[in-house]
């Protein structure tokens, strides 16, 4: 069984074309990857019954390896180095650390807006926001739609930083991605499997949030489903599971996801403690443990107002509770050798 097929440090373009080629005439998928060195070829599809002599034997090969991992793309034999990913200029991944904050919803301009720039101003590097919300509840606040969108591309605009805002259907994709800098898909939707490959079609990062019940291989399969579309900007993002522990937060967050994530792919990691805990209170000690754990960064609520928030008031940080969030986690991402 071939999967990965390493490159020799001098193997030339027409050497790596060839190889493609046969890939490619054997019903599969070739996916190359070149690093400063070497050149690494991965090929996409059931390759059982292939044998590693079909390629060992091309010129300008070094190495044929068999993946046995379902993930191919995401894991770390693929691709060994951790993956950066630049949004307008803000880096995610090894070596940097991003806050992206704001309010779970989008209610009005004035509160996106005000929100927005105080966390600017604190150091957060993305602005978060929903405009599509999907609730449990259908008589919950869904969000503003279309409005929050053009709420979301002028605040932007004026404040000059970038976004993250979720999308909910394969439909949306097109729209939501003309706004957002960062496209989240939500715990509901990782296993949106026609979402997942849609987003895998256009060149933005995607924020793939980690389905509540969802164990890691299932959630490195969802993002190979938009790695094997071709878009290679996929953010993990460990939002808690359930447990069977509900009284005293909402969800538990999975902490020892974070260093067997960062072990297994390549893939920068994102943590939300917000959802992760459903408690503004234990937000801090919570971000503190996930930098520690190596975290590349966090999502994080923030509300002028969280007693009169239209959706998870409860589990958003006030100004004061944010810049305090700033000051108390900043000396554990420095120790953690990290820029921010």
């Amino acid at each position: 069984m071939a999967d990965l097929i390493i490159m020799k440090m001098d193997a030339t373009e027409k050497e790596i074309e060839k190889v493609v080629e046969k890939i490619e005439k054997m019903g599969f998928k070739a996916h190359v990857s070149k690093g400063a060195e070497r050149t690494i070829i991965g090929i996409i599809g059931d390759t059982r019954g292939i044998s590693d002599e079909t390629f060992r034997i091309l010129p300008g090969v070094s190495e044929v390896i068999s993946i046995l991992k379902e993930y191919k793309l995401s894991s770390r034999d693929f691709h060994p180095s951790d993956t950066i990913i630049d949004v307008n200029g803000v880096k995610i991944g090894e070596g940097y650390f991003v806050i992206m904050a704001g309010p779970c919803s989008i209610e009005n301009k004035k509160q996106l807006y005000l929100t927005g720039k105080y966390v600017k101003e604190k150091g957060a590097k993305i602005l978060r926001g929903a405009v599509f919300k999907p609730r449990t509840s259908p008589y919950s606040f869904l969000g503003l739609g279309p409005e929050g969108l053009k709420i979301v591309k002028e605040v932007k605009e004026e404040l000059g930083i970038p976004v993250i805002t979720e999308v909910l259907s394969p439909e949306e994709v097109e729209v939501v991605s003309e706004i957002s800098d960062i496209l989240q898909i939500g715990t509901r939707n990782m296993f949106n499997y026609r979402l997942l490959q849609r987003v895998g079609k256009i060149n933005k990062p995607v924020l793939l949030k980690r389905n509540f019940s969802a164990k890691l291989s299932e959630f490195l399969n969802c993002a190979e489903y938009i790695l094997k579309e071709g878009n290679n900007k996929v953010i993990l993002c460990e939002r808690g599971i359930r447990t069977f522990d509900s009284e005293f937060t909402r969800n538990t967050l999975d902490l020892s996801a974070i260093p067997i994530l960062k072990k297994e792919t390549h893939l920068p990691v994102i943590v939300d403690p917000s959802h992760g805990t459903g408690r503004r209170d234990i937000i801090i000690p919570m971000s503190k443990a996930a930098i520690a754990a190596g975290a590349d960064g966090l999502l994080i609520e923030v509300h002028p107002k969280p007693e009169e928030a239209l959706s998870d008031g409860f589990q958003s940080l006030t100004f004061k509770m944010f810049e305090n969030l700033m000051e108390e986690i900043t000396p554990f991402i420095k120790i953690m050798g990290k820029k921010m």
